[in-house]
């Protein structure tokens, strides 16, 4: 690599993209081989090694305390104390130091705030920040966007703009294809372990997948028209709280339909979150109704509600999809691996467990080292597949993914997408929320958009996404009364980071009404 470039890493989840960078970190040892930084070579035994050589490193899952500020996160491991060996912690200097740093490189980041308070793309900052206060040259960033609104992630890319202009030079870990195209100088490939080829941003997506892959891929959702049937979930009046007692769902209505896939689309922390975890059980439900196959389940369990034919992908699959400690075949039978042949109350049937495991690992494609291995050590798309495949491998009714492909490689959003349709086509209703305006636009038969709690608009998905893009913005209509020239111009700022433009408004389950036309803006989506 040369200073002022950025190097996009491209591979598979599973690829060894993160245990190549972890070796240049100090993370891991080579088994053979050598690093070479500046002609000399690097012989890391520990992230202390890699940062001396001018290394620096952003992982996946950010390596912050929740409870400390962004200074104390930042001096952590290299603090400096006033008074001598037995003085205190200088935080007036980490101060300033976060202060001067997040100041020349456009960070924007209160040294003062606490971590746990911040949203994640500013924790990400923070991340960055530490790197940058230890005087790095490359700095390596592992999936970056991963967890990213679309907003934080055109930040998080003019960022890296700043830093190459500066003179830094970026390894940029991704699965994001638009992301790639846009940021990097090079492009490397690495499959199974192997580099399989290099690119340069003029490639196309279509040619930039299949070196990935191996394989052509169709980036493309291919699906035939729904055929809805009756009413499975029907949501009315739904009020939620957030964990800080803030009203975060304020009276949604919705209808999802048997044999059809309803999206919802939004700006992340509009209230998706919030309505899935309380129709699935983890969140109180304050007022309203949910009713599954016109069966109230409002209040219920969530293992009640499992057992009621849901299928549930949840929004951050470490937390709330798996128990990492735990093998793939016993993450594969959560949420029934007290029901024949399983187990039966407290007693369980390894060899059943084992069984279905080694069928579903092929069937979903799981690249595992065997059925025994422990979930945590696979990348986190594998991690995902897992999920997928334990909860569409019994009868459902309903199916609700959020953010199924979040941090997963385009070969295995073809797959994940492949089968949500296969889903829908055998009946399942399936509720999706995703981030990503693509997906819920190729996957999805009828979209919602949800501002601030809110359902604002339904459309369907050959509706221009810069109308959608609006309706994401909370704008309805361009000229409406009461909306602030400073409103105007933050709502536009949005579409802009998510290719978006004017918008229309509807009834929940009726048909848009065409706003007046907006100049959109060009399609900047990564």
């Amino acid at each position: 690599m040369e200073p002022g470039e950025i190097h996009a890493l491209l591979g598979e989840n599973g690829a060894g993209k993160s245990t190549l960078m972890n070796v240049l970190y100090g993370l891991l040892q080579p088994d053979e081989g050598e690093v070479l930084v500046d002609g000399r070579p690097l012989n890391a035994k520990g992230p202390g090694d890699a940062i001396a050589a001018g290394i620096g490193m952003v992982h996946q899952h950010f390596m912050l305390v929740p409870v400390f500020t962004v200074a104390e996160n930042v001096m952590l491991g290299a603090e400096q104390v006033r008074g001598g060996i037995a003085g205190f912690l200088d935080r007036r200097r980490a101060r300033r130091q976060v202060t001067e740093v997040s100041s020349r490189y456009n960070l924007r980041v209160d040294p003062d705030a606490v971590v746990e308070d911040l949203p994640v793309g500013v924790q990400q900052r923070v991340e960055i920040l530490k790197a940058l206060t230890r005087d790095v040259d490359l700095l390596i960033l592992d999936e970056p966007t991963a967890v990213l609104t679309p907003q934080e992630t055109e930040e998080l890319l003019g960022i890296m703009r700043s830093l190459k202009e500066s003179g830094k030079s970026i390894v940029f870990i991704t699965h994001k294809l638009k992301e790639v195209k846009a940021i990097a100088d090079r492009i490397t490939v690495i499959r199974r372990g192997r580099t399989v080829g290099t690119a340069s941003p003029s490639a196309s997506e279509d040619e930039l997948a299949a070196l990935m892959v191996g394989r052509t891929v169709n980036l493309t959702v291919e699906k035939a028209a729904a055929a809805p049937g009756e009413p499975v979930l029907e949501v009315a009046g739904l009020v939620v709280d957030d964990e800080r007692s803030v009203r975060a769902v304020d009276g949604v209505d919705l209808t999802v339909r048997a044999g059809e896939v309803l999206g919802i689309a939004g700006v992340q922390g509009n209230g998706q979150t919030e309505l899935i975890e309380a129709l699935m059980g983890l969140r109180p439900v304050l007022g309203g109704t949910v009713s599954l196959a016109g069966q109230r389940i409002d209040g219920w369990p969530t293992k009640r509600v499992l057992r009621a034919g849901v299928g549930y992908v949840p929004e951050d699959r470490s937390v709330d999809g798996l128990v990492k400690e735990f093998s793939v075949a016993e993450n594969l039978v959560l949420d029934i691996y007290d029901r024949p042949p399983f187990g039966s109350g407290l007693v369980l049937r390894p060899d059943a467990i084992t069984a279905s495991a080694r069928e579903r690992i092929p069937e979903f494609d799981v690249r595992t080292p065997s059925a025994e291995a422990a979930v945590g050590t696979l990348s986190g798309g594998n991690q995902q597949k897992v999920i997928i495949a334990r909860e569409m491998s019994r009868p459902l009714k309903l199916f609700v993914a959020a953010q199924p492909t979040r941090g997963v490689d385009v070969g295995s959003i073809e797959f994940i997408h492949r089968r949500i349709i296969h889903e829908r086509d055998i009946g399942t209703a399936v509720l999706l929320v995703s981030s990503e305006l693509d997906e819920v636009i190729g996957l999805a038969d009828r979209i919602a958009v949800m501002y601030r709690g809110r359902i604002i608009g339904m459309v369907g998905p050959d509706t221009p996404r810069e109308e959608i893009g609006l309706l994401m913005a909370g704008i309805t209509d361009a000229e409406q009364p009461g909306i602030t020239d400073a409103e105007q111009i933050d709502a536009e700022q949005t579409g802009a980071a998510d290719g978006s433009g004017a918008g229309s408004a509807a009834t929940p389950d009726g048909p848009a009404t065409p706003a007046p036309d907006v100049a959109g803006s060009e399609d900047n989506n990564p």
